[in-house]
């Protein structure tokens, strides 16, 4: 898999202590920075709500030749929670 090459820009101090942290470390300073753009990712991914999870994993739809209205028409409704 080919690597990507994005540029980001940051402010002085912000650089100065990734390249501290980079040193200390003996890693390169992109890896840190990939490591916290994935930590980042990661994170949000975890925030989104059980539908948007299923919608990202290609779930939302994926039944073919289904009513669409199921959820939305009370004709459908008919009978339910009854004994």
């Amino acid at each position: 898999m080919k690597d990507h090459r994005v540029t980001v820009r940051f402010p002085a101090k912000l650089r100065q202590r990734l390249k501290a942290a980079a040193q200390r470390s003996g890693r390169r300073e992109s890896d840190l920075v990939c490591g916290a753009v994935e930590r980042q990712l990661a994170v949000e991914d975890h925030a989104l709500p059980a539908f948007e999870h299923a919608k990202k994993a290609g779930l939302i739809g994926a039944v073919r030749g289904a009513r669409r209205d199921l959820s939305t028409n009370p004709g459908h409704f008919d009978g339910f929670g009854g004994s």
